[in-house]
């Protein structure tokens, strides 16, 4: 099978979740995600030697699904042959150190029996090429807003194979740890987003005011694009503590709304502060925190009043996911650049600015 487009596989294991992606150019084939949250709930939080043992397991099942879901996308009699991939693509970082490994180590399998070109891409630029997948025109530049479990980065996207430059990011923990955190403390049940954002429906985001970490005058100069919600776990905690102590009822939907609030308002804020320094009047949001109702309506609302269009891929593409890398190495792809060697490994602290490891001179003749 050819076509002008590149046929790519891409495989996601950054995290707790085996995504296997198939994208023919810029058209979703298939978005295959096994999940392995179930397993690290009882502990309360991802343990990567769980994600780990978990990838193994689901890779091989996750990728004849996804080659299933292909070929009857594209109206074939069975699923898409390997044979028909034009490249294999892998998330190498950032991420955990043992999930990455798994993926890696399976994508240069495949690479390497197939004879097939592989693309070693960054899986926070991934989630900018999930938008991709949208058959919309993505216009540059644009500012970026990736929120996670282990991510909250802003950043500058001018060109999404070439440019891509870091404005700020979380000094501890992400807004998504933040937000599994505070369930533990008000009794709620892992994972801690959808579980904040139920309780918070039916509570008061102003009846408490919960403190915006990095957003006084002071915190400008030096960290105007960065994010810290590690004093804003510890002042719900001692709000909690304290209401324990006195021996009142704590209103667990209060608590919520006010915490959930205070993390929207630093998120939406610095995002919009960066489009309107650097004149960029669009705004795109990316990650598994974008699923949380109340940060999609502020940013909605709040972009609108400053003239800035707001792009949000679909919640499916949100989440960690194989299509958004395959979506990545296509687009590297149709740009000219060359594969990846297989010298490459897992890079947990891959910094954002990496978009595909490659040799040096292959990013030379780029």
């Amino acid at each position: 099978m050819t076509s002008a487009a590149p046929l790519v596989l891409g495989i996601e294991t950054s995290c707790d979740e085996t995504g296997i992606g198939i994208v023919q150019g810029r058209r979703l084939l298939s978005n295959t995600i096994a999940s392995s949250m179930d397993e690290h709930a009882r502990y309360g939080g991802v343990v990567p030697e769980v994600a780990a043992r978990a990838h193994l397991e689901a890779l091989q099942p996750a990728i004849e699904a996804a080659l299933s879901e292909a070929g009857s996308t594209l109206g074939l009699d069975g699923p898409l042959p390997l044979s028909a991939l034009d490249a294999v693509a892998v998330t190498s970082g950032p991420g955990l150190a043992g999930a990455l490994m798994v993926g890696v180590g399976a994508a240069k399998a495949l690479a390497v029996s197939l004879g097939t070109p592989l693309y070693a891409v960054n899986h926070l630029v991934g989630h900018i090429a999930a938008d991709i997948l949208t058959g919309e025109e993505v216009e540059y530049p644009t500012v970026a807003l990736l929120v996670s479990g282990g991510h909250t980065s802003l950043l500058l996207v001018r060109d999404l194979t070439t440019d891509v430059e870091l404005l700020g990011e979380t000094m501890d923990d992400a807004a998504g740890e933040a937000f599994d955190k505070i369930a533990r403390i008000l009794g709620l049940p892992y994972p801690g987003g959808p579980q904040i954002d139920k309780a918070a429906a039916d509570g008061d985001p102003t009846a408490i005011r919960f403190p915006r970490g990095l957003s006084r005058a002071s915190d400008m100069q030096k960290h105007r694009y960065d994010f810290s919600f590690s004093g804003l776990k510890t002042a719900v905690a001692r709000w909690v503590e304290q209401r324990e102590a006195e021996g009142l009822e704590v209103p667990v939907a209060d608590v919520a709304a006010s915490f959930r609030e205070a993390v929207v308002d630093v998120l939406v804020t610095k995002a919009l502060d960066a489009c309107a320094a650097y004149g960029v009047p669009r705004l795109l949001l990316g990650g598994g925190v974008i699923a949380n109702r109340r940060l999609r309506e502020v940013a909605l609302a709040r972009a609108a009043q400053a003239g800035v269009a707001v792009r949000i891929p679909p919640l499916s593409l949100c989440t960690d996911n194989g299509a958004m890398i395959a979506a990545l190495a296509a687009e590297l792809i149709s740009s000219g650049r060359r594969p990846s060697t297989l010298e490459f490994g897992a890079d947990s602290t891959l910094p954002v600015t990496e978009i595909q490891i490659a040799e040096p001179d292959a990013e030379a003749a780029a």
